[in-house]
């Protein structure tokens, strides 16, 4: 091939985006396709693999008490962290899109726990939520309150806690994004709205919220890969208990890959996590593609 060829236009684009591409080749198809074939391994590390077929992900649903409690964990994680996240963010990008004194100072803070460290995040929040010298703890003792949650040390409420510091720590990112699907809406729209008779409500039902049906998508779907892949808030926070109680898939995936050193177990876990988030995203997407043909 000509000189000219390899120094077209067409070309010279390639060569940047070689780079990304061999990053992506080395550090996300190998390692996916390797985990793959390792999920269908008994690997211990120490000891050669040996070929045993299904039997991992038969183990999984058949075998394994602890990886039904955490899947069962993860998606009652899911089921509250996502719907909160997104409507809590909702409610403080709508009050924040208004003219308002210090609305800038305001963003600013709701922002700060999406650039905050998760693990500096789930120290504060574990001395916190301690059942015995924790802040809410200290407070409720001292309103005369006999019995107060034991919080991360009991079963009942270590995942609701985790839940808590969660949303929190979602709603800024969600309220950004819905700031700038909020400021792409004409205010024509809301003018037209207010002339035809519509109050604030119903403007906001009827022309803000299918407005912002496309900005709701992304937000959902990127929520939702995110809260199944949960694992910093529950390592640290409570290591996956009391009594497995806050053990999540990505939790169990480390526990089984790095401290019992089940290699091909741990694969075949994260790929089932890998399956149900593809089928969670890939319903959503046929569901959304529906509502706009409709």
């Amino acid at each position: 091939m000509s000189r000219k060829f390899w120094l077209s236009e067409t070309m010279v684009a390639y060569y940047f985006l070689l780079p990304c591409i061999i990053g992506f080749l080395l550090f996300t198809t190998i390692p996916l396709v390797s985990s793959l074939v390792l999920s269908f391994y008994d690997w211990n590390i120490l000891s050669p693999p040996k070929f045993i077929g299904l039997s991992n992900f038969i183990r999984l649903f058949t075998d394994d008490d602890i990886f039904i409690t955490s899947l069962k964990n993860t998606v009652l994680y899911v089921i509250a962290v996502v719907p909160f996240g997104i409507g809590l963010g909702l409610i403080a990008a709508v009050v924040l899109n208004q003219q308002l004194k210090g609305v800038a100072f305001w963003r600013a803070v709701y922002f700060l726990p999406v650039i905050t460290s998760t693990v500096a995040i789930s120290l504060v929040w574990r001395w916190i939520f301690n059942p015995d010298v924790g802040l809410i703890n200290v407070i409720l003792r001292g309103l005369a309150v006999a019995n107060p949650p034991s919080w991360i040390g009991g079963v009942e409420w270590a995942l609701p806690s985790i839940m808590i510091v969660a949303i929190w720590k979602t709603i800024g990112y969600n309220m950004v994004i819905f700031l700038a699907g909020l400021q792409n809406i004409p205010k024509e729209l809301y003018e037209a709205a207010s002339i035809d008779g519509s109050n604030r409500w119903n403007s906001f039902w009827h022309v803000t919220v299918p407005l912002l049906r496309p900005t709701t998508f992304f937000i959902t779907v990127i929520a939702i890969i995110n809260s199944f892949q949960v694992f910093g808030f529950a390592l640290i926070m409570t290591e996956g208990g009391p009594g497995n109680a806050t053990n999540t898939l990505v939790l169990y995936v480390y526990q089984q890959g790095f401290k019992f050193f089940n290699m091909g177990y741990a694969s075949a876990i994260a790929w089932v996590l890998f399956v149900i988030i593809l089928i969670f995203t890939l319903l959503q997407s046929y569901i959304n593609h529906r509502r706009e043909a409709a």
